[in-house]
């Protein structure tokens, strides 16, 4: 049974040459959790050590989920979105509007938890506009 990439498709395999230039490294399975680690407390840079949840509860459910990319889709694009000065400043005027803005740090997460859910609201909303916009184009 061949894995494909959860988002462009392509064969992936685990038979080495991970992150090479190469089609092979760039085809190479690579796991990624739907929801960081780190938004839970977990991190792989530091085994073992707890820290402070910044999702509590989860709101998605999907603690510990993950699914199978290539690696250049995993590492390249979903770990280095494009984020350019005017969608900065629009993403900013969206928390300033939702109140999960601060002007000095709290003791608590509950903005950056606010602010991550907003930011996965963004994209989610993003997507469905431009699936409509093309499903019309395509008369689907």
């Amino acid at each position: 049974m061949s894995e494909q990439c959860s988002l462009c498709g392509c064969p992936i395999h685990r038979a080495g040459d991970y992150a090479k230039p190469t089609t092979k490294g760039r085809s190479h399975a690579t796991a990624h959790h739907f929801v960081a680690e780190r938004f839970y407390g977990r991190t792989k840079n530091r085994p073992g050590e707890q820290r402070e949840r910044i999702l509590e509860p989860d709101p998605w459910q999907l603690e510990g989920s993950y699914t199978v990319f290539c690696y250049e889709c995993h590492e390249e694009l979903l770990h280095n979105p494009v984020f350019l000065p005017h969608d900065i400043e629009a993403f900013s005027q969206l928390i300033k509007a939702r109140g999960l803005d601060e002007e000095a740090k709290p003791e608590d997460r509950k903005k950056i938890a606010g602010r991550i859910q907003l930011l996965n609201e963004v994209i989610h909303r993003g997507l469905l506009a431009l699936f409509t916009e093309t499903s019309k184009c395509q008369g689907i």
